[in-house]
């Protein structure tokens, strides 16, 4: 097993002793999570992949990986192509996939507690073109090949401090009985960790970069609720923090539970609550309602609490930014740097606050070439150093105890070329537009995507990922529901209307494969706008980041009046927020590359 292709050939050796013609493996976890623990890492443990987005299908003769256009270029680099084809989503899926390549009549293993029952749906039907049947299995058949498969996390909860949150569980668990109610019924199941996180005021520590514990959890109509989770995570603050309202279960037995919920009305989450949660509540013949989690929309409509943290943290962290970049400008043009040690570098410079929790995702610290790759995660095999006439992206952010921040900037090392400085141009403008929109309420992230690229477009040029997603506070850095990206784009989300309170980053780019990537990344808070003589009410964009963009990658020529004075206007504000952070020569450097254009 000490190489993937003996992986590969033991999966299909245990596919034959279960009589499976087939199996899929997504990248998730029981709780639909982005970025799963490490028992949960099947995916990568199979194939080599290391991006957070993906799946594989394997057959007996032949085997394909689905990756979206961030991963285009990391998956050829990490999986091996003469035993797995690449498949590009959205133009493909799985279920097309399967519905043309499956034997005839075969039968295709899925694990329930890993899909979604709409993704169970489509897949039954496409292999049911094929004559071939979707099995569910009761043992995953990775972890039985996978001998040294991690235990999951066992860290202990600790209690997230309304000081922070704005709003005590119990009173988010009325809210929550007040709209069961008015949907008439009994109890939510509530099974993605960043809804459970955040409904009861707690944060854990068992997924890497996203405060959140594993457990699930049922809010009923009288505001009580049932929580699930390992006891032995649970110390005497939490269970006094959770109040007799909240009767806690081991985790393992939710499954049980959910038999015993037979004649009653449950709302269950499409989207976020996986097959195994429906097919128990039908087979014990509750009425089950598919709507959206009640911890979903509130959570992402940020409070006057949250949004007041979220500014600290950003201007805490903006000093962070601002010292490494004064340290790159003084020690890349000697060389010596690479990426892993300027990594390195920027979580020293987040660690000094006293404050940071963890990194919100592993940094993006892409040299030359490899900034082209869109999702980048830099290993001692892939390390480049940060040389003289390269750009450099680096792409990250940290957890702190009052939000979570998400930051991209791109650094021109030595004299960038015509080419580079117009790309870049390109990519700010777009910035600036969706910076500067002004938008009437029901407005959809799909219907704003293109400002960030009309720019970029009229060259024939693009970038093959969304503009903007939503951001937790101390939460997951990828929240939903609200998205700015094109509509069709393979992701939920562009279809939420915005509305004011929420956070979506701002983060057009370019990248051209196989010398550079460009992107430039601000958080920003939807808030109302007022325009004299409107006759909609409106909304616009209120940046949170501040961190310099770097002056010598513009060409002002290109930039019109109105750009120019946005520019000028942030530079000022980074001074005014940052600059009393910072001393000495990091101070004067901050204070010279925020001059006016």
């Amino acid at each position: 097993m000490s190489t993937y292709d003996a992986r590969l050939a033991a999966l299909r050796e245990q596919l034959r002793n279960d009589r499976l013609d087939g199996f899929v493996v997504p990248l998730t976890d029981e709780h639909m999570s982005e970025y799963v623990g490490t028992y949960a890492q099947r995916l990568a443990w199979l194939t080599g992949f290391q991006g957070s987005a993906g799946a594989a299908a394997v057959l007996p003769q032949e085997a394909a990986i689905f990756t979206d256009g961030r991963y285009t270029l990391q998956v050829r680099d990490q999986v091996d192509g003469r035993h797995w084809s690449f498949q590009s989503v959205p133009q493909t899926s799985i279920a097309d996939w399967l519905k043309d390549h499956a034997p005839d009549g075969g039968r295709i293993g899925y694990d329930p507690w890993l899909h979604t029952k709409d993704w169970v749906t489509r897949a039954r039907a496409a292999l049911a073109e094929r004559g071939a049947e979707l099995v569910a299995v009761h043992r995953n058949p990775i972890d039985a090949i996978w001998a040294d498969r991690p235990e999951p996390s066992n860290a202990r909860l600790v209690v997230h401090p309304d000081r922070h949150a704005g709003k005590s569980s119990a009173a988010k668990r009325q809210d929550m009985a007040a709209w069961l109610k008015e949907a008439k019924a009994d109890t939510a199941v509530l099974s993605a960790l960043d809804s459970i996180a955040w409904t009861f005021n707690i944060r854990g520590q068992d997924v890497d970069h996203t405060p959140v514990a594993l457990s699930f959890a049922l809010v009923h109509a009288d505001g009580t609720a049932d929580l699930f989770v390992a006891s032995e995570k649970i110390g005497d603050d939490v269970r006094q923090h959770l109040g007799n309202g909240v009767r806690v279960h081991e985790r393992d037995a939710f499954e049980p539970f959910l038999a015993q919920l037979g004649g009653r009305t449950i709302v269950a989450d499409p989207e976020r609550a996986v097959a195994a949660i429906f097919d128990a509540l039908e087979a014990a013949k509750a009425k089950v309602v598919p709507k959206r989690d009640p911890a979903v929309l509130p959570k992402a409509i940020k409070n006057e609490t949250e949004i007041g943290g979220h500014r600290a943290a950003q201007a805490r962290d903006g000093a962070a930014l601002a010292r490494f970049l004064h340290w790159l400008s003084v020690e890349a043009p000697k060389g010596g740097i690479d990426e892993l040690t300027a990594s390195a570098k920027l979580h020293d410079f987040r660690a000094q606050s006293g404050n940071l929790r963890d990194l919100s995702f592993d940094t993006i610290s892409g040299a030359g070439p490899n900034g082209a790759i869109v999702h980048y995660r830099v290993t001692e095999a892939t390390n480049r150093p940060i040389e003289m006439g390269t750009l450099y992206l680096v792409d990250s952010g940290g957890q702190y105890p009052d939000g979570t921040t998400d930051v991209t900037r791109t650094i021109a090392v030595g004299r960038p070329s015509a080419e580079m400085r117009d790309r870049f141009t390109r990519v700010l403008k777009g910035h600036i537009a969706l910076a500067r929109a002004i938008f009437p309420e029901g407005t959809r992230g799909t219907q704003l995507d293109v400002l960030a690229r009309q720019f970029l477009w009229a060259a024939g040029l693009d970038y093959a990922h969304g503009t903007g997603h939503g951001v937790g506070s101390y939460l997951a850095v990828h929240e939903g529901p609200q998205r700015i990206a094109p509509a069709g784009a393979g992701q939920a989300g562009g279809d939420e209307p915005l509305r004011a309170g929420m956070i979506c980053s701002n983060e057009p780019g370019y990248y051209k494969s196989g010398e550079y990537g460009i992107r430039i990344e601000n958080l920003v808070l939807i808030v109302p706008e007022t325009v004299e003589g409107a006759e909609k009410k409106l909304l616009g964009f209120e940046t949170l980041t501040f961190a310099p963009i770097d002056r010598t990658l513009i060409d002002a020529g290109m930039m019109t009046p109105e750009e120019l004075n946005w520019l000028d206007s942030y530079h000022t504000k980074v001074v005014e927020i940052v600059g009393p952070q910072l001393e000495g020569e990091a101070k004067a450097w901050l204070e010279e590359v925020c001059r006016p254009l």
